[in-house]
């Protein structure tokens, strides 16, 4: 997933989107509205983590302000107001869901995933391309039933790569959607896990790079027509 973490505290907002990260999600950080505002008006994401108390204004405004723009993107907030007032209000301009400041990281994860699942786009659980089983909630990836052993970079990018099957996945598609706009990968980074991938999905072969365009999973047959 891209997501957006909106939190004016350096450490704790390094540290989530350090988390999320090493789950493989490509996470861009805001530490005020002005800059999350910014962001959303770029990029699209697939869930907002949200501090309520910022410096210039309230988390919860600005995410009332996206939703009367039609943005629609699910929204946990992270919060020290811990009334029950509190969350009912942000329940009605537009939260999905609400964790108390201080908070379990694992607990996060959990309900990040969960209003992801949620979104209006619904997506399937599991994604299959030929003989590939790519298990988004279990983040487990099977080829002819045999466990293949990935690393979140790489299954992000497969994950990618087979929920747009059969379409070519542009250069700067996969970094948006494997790193985002925080971070600066590798100039090669891209090229490796590539590598990595078709190292361990094997033969016969369900990953064609289409020169000057990105990438492409598609199923054996058709990847050896001409």
């Amino acid at each position: 997933m891209r997501l957006l973490v909106l939190e004016d505290q350096a450490d704790l907002r390094r540290a989530l989107a350090g988390r999320l990260r090493s789950h493989g999600h490509a996470v861009d950080e805001a530490p005020d509205r002005g800059t999350a505002e910014s962001f959303v008006r770029s990029y699209a994401y697939d869930a907002f983590v949200l501090d309520r108390l910022l410096p210039d204004g309230d988390g919860l405004s600005l995410l009332r302000q996206w939703r009367e723009r039609g943005v629609s993107t699910p929204a946990l907030f992270l919060t020290a107001c811990d009334r029950v007032e509190d969350r009912i209000e942000g329940f009605a301009n537009g939260a999905d869901d609400y964790l108390v400041k201080p908070f379990s990281m694992d607990e996060l994860m959990a309900r990040i995933s969960a209003i992801a699942r949620r979104s209006g786009e619904i997506r399937p659980s599991i994604v299959r391309v030929s003989d590939l089983e790519v298990d988004l909630g279990r983040r487990e990836v099977r080829r002819r039933g045999v466990l293949l052993p990935l690393r979140p970079k790489e299954f992000a990018l497969l994950q990618l790569l087979a929920e747009r099957a059969g379409r070519v996945v542009s250069h700067s598609d996969i970094i948006a959607a494997c790193w985002g706009e925080s971070q600066e990968p590798a100039s090669n980074a891209e090229e490796v896990i590539v590598a990595a991938l078709r190292r361990k999905l094997g033969a016969p072969a369900l990953l064609r790079t289409i020169r000057g365009a990105g990438y492409l999973l598609e199923e054996p047959d058709a990847a050896s027509k001409p």
